[in-house]
């Protein structure tokens, strides 16, 4: 006889627009192409409220559960939680919330299913800047990542690094499983004709099609400040330096796609002051960046922090060189040569000479990129796969 499907259930804030989210929508659809057979994915939304993506999911077979999670909601929570367990019949908990999950994992205690996977997605500073602030958060840290210790089965992260930095290598969870679990995407997205792509872009904003175009990929940060700690992803330090190539390079345009935030003004008033209002356009949220990444010359990343980075594996199955931060994690470079890393400390010199080389060097072939991402684990039928095997894991345990 068959086995019946896996069940898992997803424990995240809501289906919002993260990283994480979007991932495990991809794989929900993949899931759901593949027919009964396939794992059945639901989710509790500890936030307590709907997110963008829950009438997709709904459709797709998935079950959300609201359970709002926190210390006024405590009771409910652990109540409602055991409660979904007891009924669901899962075979795997895959928490998304770093050391809040061991919270979560105690509160179910017996309930819990053979496998329980811990997986961290921020970057540690990000962590700290949440649990360090205050004695208490800091205890509730602590506790929370002695918990995971004690009832999770997995420890996974975006990048094998964010596990170092969050402290599960050392040698408390030595007995635990740990491993990098990428997110993945749908390569063929970013397989498009790059000349439509550009010719497009440049119609959209008036550029004239000699132009070259430099990419930034993210939402705008809460503060245009480098050392703030609401600066993740540099986008202050992105817009001064478009600004300063824009000055030595009168060819060179830039487009600032992501959400804006309440230093969208700073930063526009910065583009206007330079002059250059009509070159380097913030144009917000886009449902289209994969026309964007295949019609531009270069992706911008200067990020603070990342878990991983996607937007630069996204970028190179697009065959879109990238210049990113040292502080992203070197597991994003799929495609040999592609991913340039540079300190943000050095200031625009380096980068500048890079954005030079990079125009002046011979392109990638896409095609032959986005096959090689294709064949990575960043591939949603792969990364798909590695999850129904980290799901099914108990069945291998003595």
């Amino acid at each position: 006889m068959n086995s019946p499907p896996l069940k898992v259930l997803q424990v995240v804030h809501a289906l919002g627009m993260g990283g994480a989210e979007t991932w495990l929508m991809e794989v929900l659809r993949l899931w759901h192409s593949q027919g009964v057979a396939a794992p059945q994915m639901d989710f509790l939304a500890t936030g307590g409220e709907r997110g963008v993506f829950d009438d997709e999911a709904l459709s797709l077979g998935a079950r959300i559960h609201y359970l709002p999670y926190g210390k006024r909601y405590l009771k409910t929570f652990t109540s409602g939680y055991r409660q979904l367990l007891n009924k669901g019949a899962y075979d795997a908990i895959h928490d998304h919330q770093d050391y809040s999950s061991g919270w979560h994992f105690m509160l179910a205690r017996r309930n819990l299913p053979p496998v329980c996977i811990t997986h961290v997605h921020n970057p540690s500073y990000q962590i700290r800047n949440v649990y360090g602030v205050t004695l208490s958060r800091r205890i509730t840290a602590s506790i929370g990542k002695w918990m995971v210790r004690r009832y999770a089965s997995h420890i996974t992260g975006t990048s094998r690094q964010i596990i170092t930095e969050h402290g599960f290598d050392e040698p408390q969870f030595q007995s635990l499983s740990r491993q990098a679990l990428h997110c993945g995407f749908e390569p063929n997205r970013f397989a498009g004709d790059p000349a439509v792509a550009r010719q497009s872009i440049c119609a959209e904003f008036g550029w004239s099609d000699e132009v070259k175009i430099l990419l930034f990929a993210g939402r705008t940060d809460k503060s245009p400040d480098l050392g703030h700690p609401q600066n993740h992803k540099n986008s202050g330090f992105a817009v001064n330096l478009g600004i300063e190539a824009a000055k030595r390079d009168p060819s060179i345009r830039m487009v600032m796609c992501g959400a804006p935030s309440e230093a969208t003004p700073i930063l526009q008033a910065r583009i206007d002051e330079s002059g250059h209002g009509g070159r380097i356009v913030m144009a917000g949220i886009r449902k289209d960046i994969e026309r964007f990444m295949l019609g531009s010359d270069l992706l911008l990343f200067p990020s603070r922090g990342e878990g991983l980075g996607m937007v630069a594996v996204e970028a190179q199955a697009a065959g879109l060189p990238v210049l990113a931060s040292t502080a992203v994690p070197r597991e994003c470079l799929v495609v040999d040569g592609m991913v340039r890393f540079l300190e943000v400390s050095d200031g625009f010199g380096p980068w500048l000479r890079s954005i030079n080389e990079t125009f002046s060097s011979a392109h990638f072939d896409r095609r032959s990129c986005n096959a090689t991402v294709s064949a990575s684990p960043f591939a949603i039928k792969n990364s798909a796969r590695l999850l129904e095997e980290l799901y099914s894991s108990h069945s291998l345990l003595p």
